[in-house]
Parts: structure tokens; sequence; C-alpha cells
């Protein structure tokens, strides 16, 4: 695996923020945008996936790094719940609920087998560099 070196470039960041736009296109539209409550967890949950991704591969440690990323594993499964709800209540319908699943799913699969890596592949040194340079 080539190194990393932001956040950015990690697959699962990327599905992540494909998901979040949409769950934020979905939420706007009508009895959804309404239901303040479950609009703001599903919204919260969708952040919450690509948000600890990032803080995670900012963090000080590669063991930090996996906590982090199981974290935005669990909030995918979170979002993936709240589809359901979602789709009960007939605030999406199918084929967005399909789209928006599809989409939870791979992220959380990402997640997994990112998780797995980094634990196969222990590293004394961090997954990007740090060449940055302070002045005082």
């Amino acid at each position: 695996m080539p190194t990393i070196t932001r956040f950015e470039e990690i697959e699962a960041w990327q599905t992540a923020r494909e998901l979040t736009k949409l769950i934020y296109v979905f939420t706007e539209e009508g009895k959804f945008a309404r239901d303040f409550g479950l609009k703001d967890q599903i919204r919260r949950a969708a952040v919450s996936v690509m948000s600890n991704i990032s803080e995670g591969f900012e963090s000080q440690t590669q063991a930090q790094f996996i906590r982090y990323l199981g974290i935005a594993k669990a909030s995918a499964g979170e979002l993936r719940s709240q589809l359901y709800v979602s789709h009960d209540l007939e605030y999406i319908t199918s084929e967005q609920f399909s789209k928006a699943f599809a989409m939870a799913e791979k992220a959380s699969r990402q997640t997994a087998r990112f998780i797995a890596y980094l634990e196969t592949h222990p590293q004394s040194q961090k997954l990007r560099e740090d060449s940055a340079e302070y002045e005082v």
C-alpha cells in the first residue's frame, strides 16, 4: 500500500464524503426536512464517519488511528439503522434507501479492511509524512 500523506487520500473517507452529501440532500426534502430529530441524528452519523477517519489520521499513534477508524465504522452502522427508520417512515424512497445503504456498507467495508491492514502491518512511524517546518 502506498504511503498516504493526507486523509483525503483514504478511500473510506472519500466514500463517507459522498455519503454525507447524499444524506444532506435526502434530509432537505419533504417530511424528512421537518423531522428535526432524525434529520439531525442521521446527518451527525454521516459526518461522524468521515470526521473520525480524518481525526484518527491526524492522531498521534497508529493505535489511536485504529480506534478512530472503529468509531467511524460504528457510525456507519448507526447510519444504516437510521436509513431503515427513514425508509419505514417513507421519508426516502426505496431507490434512495438502496443507494445510501450501499454506500454506507461500502464505507464500512473499506474502513474494516483498512483496520485489518493497519493491524497486520504495525509500524513505529505514522502513515503520513511529518516534514512540516515550523518557525518560531
